[in-house]
């Protein structure tokens, strides 16, 4: 990752913790980059986790990893693109640890920019597939054994992209909206069922992604930094804490918002 030395990260004196023994935890794109850092936070708080992900080797690596230091991991295949997949996941989940209490529907990509005029509608359905029908299609799974237990946490992860516009980017913008606009509905629906519906907002963080589209050219670094008050990128692990918040008891009258976590991009 980058070593982004513009400014000191504040340390924090005070240390979270969680007690999440006996919750189970199913995370979409969970085998790097935000989705991997929260699943290490849920396993770590106690949580049996579900790493669902396309890269299934990279899934059953960090599941070898957490079930080495004597904590719950389970890798499944998932491509969220495919809502059957999706639902063998979560039976998947649920047969092997007998619950769903926690999800992060995480999985997400994003494709160069392109004039709006002459993007193919190829693009359109690949990243729609993905960031938008994929965030769908998890949270019906999700709902229907969350609905029959009477209680659940789900977090969506829309983006910056999602509270604003982005020159270039007007189909991943479009679909992250999508995201926050599905989290508020379902929110409303099933906040007297015992089920809290969240979002949460990244800025540009940390991951293996935001690498590649430093390193492709597709973002300035320098840029980025200059228009994030913070001035400097956020990390897998500030994502954790704010998905883990939000699922817990801590945030219990929380739900149906969108939290931005993007050093202050979005205030401006």
């Amino acid at each position: 990752m980058f070593d982004v030395n513009h400014t000191q990260k504040e340390k924090n004196p005070m240390t979270i913790t969680y007690g999440f023994a006996g919750k189970t935890a199913f995370v979409t794109g969970g085998s790097a980059g935000m989705g991997a850092s929260t699943v290490r936070a849920f396993a770590e708080a106690g949580a049996a986790v579900a790493i669902a992900d396309r890269d299934f080797d990279a899934a059953q690596r960090l599941a070898d990893e957490l079930t080495g230091r004597g904590l719950k991991a389970l890798a499944v295949a998932c491509d969220v693109s495919d809502e059957d997949q999706i639902a063998r996941a979560v039976a998947t989940t649920v047969e092997t640890y007998g619950s769903l209490d926690f999800a992060f529907n995480n999985a997400g990509i994003q494709l160069p920019p392109a004039d709006a005029a002459d993007e193919d509608a190829s693009a359109f359905d690949s990243v729609t597939a993905v960031n938008l029908k994929g965030v769908w299609a998890s949270m019906k799974h999700e709902l229907k054994q969350m609905r029959e237990q009477g209680a659940g946490s789900i977090v969506n992860c829309s983006s910056l992209g999602g509270l604003v516009g982005g020159s270039g980017r007007a189909v991943y913008h479009g679909a992250k909206h999508g995201v926050i606009g599905q989290t508020r509905s379902v929110a409303l629906q099933y906040a007297d069922r015992g089920v809290r519906v969240k979002a949460v907002c990244p800025g540009t963080i940390d991951t293996p992604m935001v690498e590649r589209m430093i390193a492709g050219g597709e973002l300035d670094l320098e840029a980025t930094l200059g228009a994030t008050p913070m001035a400097r990128l956020g990390t897998g692990e500030e994502i954790a804490a704010a998905v883990l918040w939000l699922c817990s008891d801590a945030a219990s009258y929380v739900t149906g918002v969108a939290l931005p976590v993007d050093g202050g991009y979005t205030a401006q």
